[in-house]
């Protein structure tokens, strides 16, 4: 049982130093990624955003902090990588840059002669 408690404290260690980051900088840095400073001045939001998006799909409960530490990084870098082939209104992570090329909604047409 004290295993757990240790995983559990250790798994908190890299995802709540990751919370308390206030750069994407300090994302790169606290999971040892390289970065071109110019690309994340310039898609730092919709870099983090993305690596959100793929975490929601890992199951970090329970893991020793090493290896939560290296699926961050990984998921990291998969974000980055996306940002490093294509550009952030390519990506379209944000809803804004997705309703910018929704289709448009068609008009409703009330004919005069059916209003009273």
């Amino acid at each position: 049982m004290s295993g757990d408690s240790v995983s559990d404290s250790a798994q908190a260690g890299v995802l709540d130093q990751l919370n308390k980051a206030s750069s994407a900088e300090d994302f790169f840095t606290l999971l040892g990624v390289d970065y071109d400073a110019k690309l994340v001045n310039v898609a730092r939001l919709h870099i983090l955003r993305r690596m959100g998006q793929y975490l929601v799909s890992e199951d970090l409960a329970g893991l020793p902090d090493a290896v939560v530490a290296e699926r961050c990084k990984a998921v990291l870098e998969r974000a980055y990588a996306d940002f490093v082939a294509s550009s952030p209104l390519d990506q379209r992570v944000f809803k804004v840059l997705k309703d910018a090329v929704a289709p448009p909604k068609p008009r409703t047409f009330v004919p005069l002669t059916t209003l009273k």
